[in-house]
């Protein structure tokens, strides 16, 4: 559990006053890569001896487990034949096995606590007193989670132009969406003041510096970097693959999210579990685009998988349930770690692949990549189909939860008459 020997480390740091970011921690020499703000949070691993630090973060990481198993159940709105809390628990004994949760047990790793936390606020009514912060605080320990910020943000423009075009009132631009957004950016921009006071000198070197180091948290070619800068490094033979992976990230953000919003936009009335489709859609685009994205961070493998075999229990289709079950194997095979990746030399054997271990070393990107793909073409196809304009009440055609109960509502009177 060599992670959570860091973020113990972490907690020493910030509570002995010592400088986090020149901290090495462990046999690997680790250095701490988070935003100040986790640090605070791993405080309290320092008052538990080590062997009942790693039970104790192993059953919280089982249990976040087993809660972001009900969580995208119920942002998926899929009502089941057995009893739900049955269900849950076969599924996250199952989902248990896959690479990136086990590695995340093996590690110590926080991400489960991050997709719950996420998922948490997506899977419930955006107009909720308390949408938006878990998102806030998910990214105040690890800045990835903000793209959902920017994600929320862009529904609620467009959910706000839609209502003015609609009513021509002014004031129906503020919608729950934008409500959402901003309540993530204030639960964020709170967690980086808490730690400005606290962590003064910390605060000011992350976000002046440690920020922009992306190759602090390890090598970029490693097979364990599944995102697009590292299948790059690793195609192009080279550690750093400079502009190029640089101005690829940022078009594969922008086409993510387009394709998230568009799935908001189908809404449930058009497009089956759209909630599903759009936050997942957001997060694989997170993870594509991310400097570093270690292959444990992909458990958001768990409700991706969980989505597609929704999708495939509503249709009954073969091709479906083919998707499905390659979706799975991709996650609990284990494949990438079929490829030379241990360094020789100090030589990294990523930097000499063939064509067949760049595939195998990338089995993640490409399955995040296919999603988007397939997500792209369920939003459009659904965006095609004459379904009258629906004012939103409450959380109506947005990406959390209720979708049940949405898909329901039938459209108001005025709404039909204009379109």
């Amino acid at each position: 559990m060599i992670d959570l020997m860091v973020y113990r480390a972490e907690g020493w740091a910030a509570r002995s006053g010592q400088d986090l970011y020149l901290l090495r921690a462990t046999h690997a020499d680790l250095p701490a890569t988070y935003p100040p703000f986790a640090a605070l949070l791993f405080m309290p691993l320092t008052l538990l001896d080590i062997d009942d630090m790693r039970t104790t973060a192993t059953l919280l990481n089982l249990g976040l487990l087993i809660a972001l198993v009900h969580l995208a159940l119920r942002l998926t709105g899929r009502p089941l034949r057995i009893p739900r809390p049955a269900a849950v628990l076969v599924l996250a004994a199952l989902a248990v096995w896959c690479e990136p949760v086990w590695t995340t047990l093996r590690y110590g790793q926080v991400n489960l606590l991050l997709a719950a936390l996420v998922v948490w606020d997506l899977s419930r009514r955006p107009d909720h007193r308390w949408a938006g912060v878990g998102t806030g605080i998910a990214a105040g320990i690890k800045l990835t989670p903000a793209l959902f910020a920017v994600f929320l943000a862009l529904c609620g423009i467009v959910e706000g132009w839609r209502r003015l075009r609609h009513t021509g009132v002014v004031t129906d631009v503020w919608n729950p969406r934008l409500r959402q957004a901003t309540m993530a950016t204030g639960a964020f921009l709170a967690t980086a003041l808490l730690s400005a006071v606290v962590l003064p000198r910390d605060s000011h070197r992350f976000w002046s510096e440690v920020l922009f180091t992306s190759d602090r948290a390890g090598d970029i070619e490693g097979t364990a970097n599944q995102s697009l800068r590292g299948v790059l490094a690793r195609l192009l033979h080279t550690p750093d693959p400079g502009t190029l992976a640089s101005v690829l990230a940022v078009a594969v953000a922008a086409a993510g999210l387009a394709v998230a919003v568009a799935a908001f936009l189908a809404g449930p009335r058009r497009l089956a579990h759209a909630p599903a489709w759009a936050a997942l859609a957001c997060a694989a685009t997170a993870l594509l685009v991310s400097p570093v994205t270690w292959s444990h961070h992909w458990v958001w493998c768990v409700p991706l998988v969980l989505l597609l075999g929704t999708e495939a229990l509503h249709r009954t289709s073969v091709r479906w349930w083919t998707g499905t079950c390659l979706a799975a194997l991709i996650f609990c095979t284990y494949a990438l770690w079929l490829v030379p990746h241990k360094a020789v030399g100090g030589v990294r054997p990523e930097l000499h692949q063939g064509f067949g271990e760049m595939l195998l070393s990338g089995l993640y990107p490409l399955a995040g990549a296919a999603f988007l793909v397939l997500a792209a073409t369920r939003a459009v196809r659904a965006l095609r189909r004459p379904v009258p304009y629906e004012l939103p009440r409450g959380g109506s055609g947005s990406a959390g939860g209720g979708a049940a109960r949405q898909s329901a509502a039938p459209a108001p009177r005025q709404a039909v008459a204009k379109e």
